[in-house]
């Protein structure tokens, strides 16, 4: 199971870094944002791919859960208890997050693009929810992969110890958080959301602008 959830989880984290990345492309603008997608989903969004990753995401989520159930009364120390944590935030996460794109896709005929993702970041009250939501996903992530780095670094890189490279990997996600949510939410400004995404935040005044 360990094996797996290793593999599983590598998979995902290549895709998810990928996927950040575009989303720094928030800090120069939707177009910019936008544009990056694009030329991504050339590269995944094709049926090869597409069920890697899916297949991938659903072994992650449930060998995430019954890690999380095995390991939660016996972990000790900070790194461990975060790792089985965030395991379980992102296994939750992850269901929801590609039940909604996927929902998007097929259901509401939706591009999932970068206004599907910021609507709810940029609706209030619903940014109350969201961002706090993901937020956490991507701390999360970062915590993840800092607690990992915990038990498989042995050697020290420039002279600092594991320890503090779990740590600094850490406080690196939290920087990175802010800085997303920044690109995300026009500098804090909020973002004007396209009439045909009110059936996600509710909202049926299509003329509205729509402040975080």
């Amino acid at each position: 199971m360990k094996r797996i959830h290793y593999f599983s989880g590598v998979i995902i984290s290549l895709f998810v870094g990928v996927h950040l990345l575009n989303h720094l492309y928030s800090l120069l603008g939707v177009n910019a944002h936008i544009e990056m997608m694009n030329d991504l989903r050339v590269v995944y969004r094709n049926i090869i791919i597409e069920s890697i990753l899916l297949f991938a995401v659903i072994i992650q989520i449930f060998s995430g859960v019954k890690l999380f159930l095995k390991k939660r009364k016996i972990a000790s120390g900070f790194f461990e208890k975060l790792q089985i944590w965030t395991g379980l935030y992102l296994a939750v996460f992850f269901f929801i997050h590609l039940s909604a794109v996927l929902s998007g896709r097929m259901i509401l005929n939706l591009d999932t693009n970068f206004y599907f993702g910021v609507a709810g970041l940029n609706t209030f009250p619903l940014s109350l929810f969201f961002i706090p939501y993901y937020s956490l996903a991507i701390i999360s992530f970062f915590g993840h992969i800092s607690a990992v780095h915990s038990k498989k670094m042995k050697r020290k890189i420039l002279g600092i110890e594991p320890v503090k490279q779990s740590y600094g990997i850490l406080i690196t996600g939290i920087i990175f958080t802010l800085i997303i949510l920044y690109g995300l939410t026009n500098e804090f400004k909020g973002v004007e959301i396209p009439k045909e995404y009110n059936v996600i935040t509710g909202n049926l005044n299509t003329n509205a602008e729509y402040r975080i």
